[in-house]
């Protein structure tokens, strides 16, 4: 009788603690934001892994959870056969009448039938834990990348952390990203918690969560500065159709309006210069100069080459390059400084850039 009572007992502890389990893992779910199921399948399939060194293999085994009760059960599906190849996956017809006398059974029949273990309720309710636990870490970092993943190609404002060494460790918001020293503009410095504008480059998983690759140097963080900025350039009035950027010193960015109402470069370049400046400061007085599009490649390659004055521009299309002349005055600022602004032209334009002044072409041709 006391062993009876014992046993009555060691079950409804189990059952009280398979309950308590199933209620947790809702409670977790929907904190979490987790599909019940997803949890569900996890701890199944770790079950599984487990019975398989008991059973020998495991792809005839199954393990159910009762989502009401939080109730273990393991079973078999086995096959009724002449001579048994296979215990775990095979019985004979002596075997499965024995079993099963009431069913009119016969060879080649298939039967499921529940091989639960003792006290397996105990140690799948442990492992069911373990199982949780780890399957939220995934999630989370999984619900990490997919929210930083929607921010690849854009602008965000991050918290300057600490130095690793070159690097730069930067806070944005529920990860840290890490500047790296290539991706970094000369010369600047910052003092932790100071805000920073970063391009994100890419988002990576790893199983240690979120990888982000941000960036100072990259074009396109000039590109989105200004969309931000500009109304006009937000809701697509103005397009910004090239930049160039040699980072921390100075960008060439080509833009042309889709209302004919509309400067693109005033737009731009706002009421005595607020909009340009703000983008100016937050890249720590990095120089822009802002131009008209034009579909026209000698236009274009004679905006690219501003502030300098030009004569005359000679296209070859197919070449894709450009003879230039400016006067003689003019020469040292359309090259620039250590052949910048030429440079920066070049890759706005697309156009292999070749700049003479008036004298040189007139000595040329004598």
């Amino acid at each position: 009788m006391a062993r009876t009572t014992k046993s009555a007992k060691a079950k409804n502890e189990a059952a009280n603690e398979s309950l308590e389990l199933i209620t947790a893992l809702r409670e977790i779910a929907k904190e979490k934001g987790i599909e019940e199921e997803i949890l569900f399948e996890a701890i199944e399939s770790s079950l599984l892994a487990a019975c398989k060194n008991e059973y020998g293999k495991s792809d005839n085994i199954r393990v159910n959870i009762d989502r009401e009760t939080g109730a273990f059960g393991v079973y078999a599906d086995m096959e009724i056969v002449e001579e048994v190849q296979d215990e775990f996956t095979e019985l004979t017809l002596e075997e499965a009448n024995a079993k099963y006398p009431s069913l009119q059974l016969s060879i080649g029949d298939k039967l499921s039938f529940e091989i639960t273990p003792k006290n397996f309720g105990r140690i799948a309710a442990q492992k069911a834990k373990q199982v949780i636990i780890q399957k939220i870490k995934e999630e989370e970092r999984k619900s990490l990348f997919e929210e930083y993943l929607k921010l690849e190609k854009e602008v965000v404002t991050g918290i300057v952390q600490r130095y690793q060494g070159n690097n730069i460790c930067v806070n944005l918001g529920k990860i840290d990203a890490i500047l790296m020293e290539n991706e970094q503009i000369a010369g600047e410095v910052f003092r932790p918690t100071e805000r920073v504008k970063l391009y994100v480059l890419k988002v990576d998983a790893t199983p240690k969560g979120p990888r982000i690759t941000v960036s100072r140097t990259h074009p396109e963080l000039v590109k989105r500065l200004f969309e931000a900025e500009v109304a006009e350039v937000s809701d697509a009035t103005v397009e910004i159709k090239a930049i160039s950027r040699e980072a921390g010193d100075r960008t060439k960015m080509a833009v042309w309006s889709n209302n004919p109402n509309v400067d693109p470069v005033g737009a731009c370049v706002g009421v005595n210069g607020a909009r340009v400046n703000a983008i100016v400061d937050e890249l720590h007085g990095e120089k822009i100069d802002i131009i008209n599009w034009s579909q026209d490649p000698a236009t274009l390659i004679e905006n690219s080459l501003s502030p300098a004055k030009v004569v005359s521009v000679d296209v070859n299309v197919e070449e894709k390059s450009a003879k230039v002349i400016v006067p003689d005055y003019q020469l040292s600022l359309a090259i620039g400084r250590s052949g910048q602004n030429a440079r920066l032209a070049a890759r706005l334009t697309g156009y292999k850039i070749d700049i003479k002044s008036e004298s040189q072409v007139d000595e040329a041709s004598l």
